[in-house]
């Protein structure tokens, strides 16, 4: 995808992904702007400390602001909207506060995105919105579903929405990554269950894998890498291999395994080498859409965290958290009896 010339606006631009993907862009191509889009004025102030680029621009907003939207879209190329409440808990307690950010957000997003002519929107959204158990899941599925209707919304202008749907990110801010080395001093690590699995991806992957997605849509899908999986036992031995584990239960809202794609998108789904897409109902949607190698999946495809093939080893989740995590710890194990995991 060739930014160079181009005007790309992210919202929650000072998040984890935010930032990352602002300094790809920075160091592959020479956007005339780069909008960081965000409420929190102090992250920005650290994030301007950082960066010397003249095309950084820093809007402070909140998606459920459709008029401070309409002030930062002026002139906008792409979109990457990557703003949300993401934290289980706090949604379970705040619901309404998650849906205003979630969902009157992505309908703010699209409108004003309709109403400037934005070439293309890329959402970000999440395992947890697949057959979703808990409200912050039930909101990004929402979401999702809105960012899909948004291309039949927008008629004959040429606004085009998509969806990127992955797992845990590596290291970013509220993962079980950080929160078990700041543990690991006191030798114990609380694992909700030793069977949970997870989607695990690192920053740069997900960054590259939303440029992909926004090279390739053609509006309406949604993207799902392939991605290893790892238990959350397995983190935990990577980590602190010298920890005791102990076993607290699974909380509310959370489950055993996610999945990124059900039985049910499976039977609209397309295989593509590193990754899949959900293609959505649209009378639009012809065959020309499905060129370029995709390939139908299995009947009663689903895929799972708890099935997934893709496995992540003792040494590849150590090598990865050390290659990922903001604050390094001192000293990953790197005991040569930790072989790879078979499964």
């Amino acid at each position: 995808m060739d930014l160079n010339g181009k005007t790309i606006l992210v919202t929650g631009g000072t998040g984890s992904f935010g930032k990352r993907f602002v300094q790809t862009v920075l160091s592959r191509f020479q956007p005339k702007r780069l909008i960081i889009f965000s409420r929190d004025e102090f992250k920005q102030y650290e994030m301007q400390q950082k960066l010397s680029n003249d095309a950084i621009r820093f809007f402070i907003g909140d998606v459920r602001d459709k008029v401070r939207l309409h002030r930062a879209f002026e002139g906008v190329d792409y979109v990457v909207h990557a703003a949300a409440l993401k934290q289980v808990p706090t949604a379970e307690y705040n619901p309404f506060e998650c849906i205003k950010t979630n969902v009157i957000g992505a309908q703010n997003i699209i409108d004003v995105a309709i109403d400037h002519g934005i070439q293309k929107v890329v959402a970000l959204s999440t395992d947890k919105a697949c057959n979703p158990i808990n409200l912050y899941g039930a909101t990004k599925l929402c979401s999702d579903k809105l960012f899909t209707a948004g291309n039949s919304y927008a008629g004959q202008r040429a606004t085009r929405f998509c969806v990127v749907r992955y797992g845990n990110v590596v290291g970013s801010r509220g993962s079980v990554i950080p929160y078990f080395l700041k543990l690991r001093k006191s030798g114990v690590f609380p694992v909700t269950d030793r069977r949970m699995t997870r989607f695990w991806i690192t920053l740069d992957q997900g960054v590259d894998f939303v440029l992909t997605a926004l090279e390739k849509m053609h509006g309406g899908e949604i993207f799902v890498p392939k991605i290893p999986t790892a238990t959350l036992l397995d983190i935990a031995k990577a980590i602190g291999p010298e920890c005791r584990i102990k076993t607290i239960g699974i909380r509310p809202g959370e489950k055993l395994h996610e999945a990124l794609i059900s039985e049910e998108d499976g039977r609209l789904t397309l295989e593509y080498k590193d990754y899949y897409v959900i293609q959505p109902q649209f009378p639009w949607w012809t065959e020309e859409k499905r060129k370029n190698g995709g390939k139908p999946v299995a009947k009663g495809f689903v895929y799972s965290s708890g099935s997934n093939r893709q496995r992540l080893s003792l040494v590849a989740i150590k090598k990865m958290i050390g290659n990922n995590v903001d604050a390094k710890p001192e000293n990953i194990a790197q005991d040569p009896s930790l072989r790879a995991a078979n499964y």
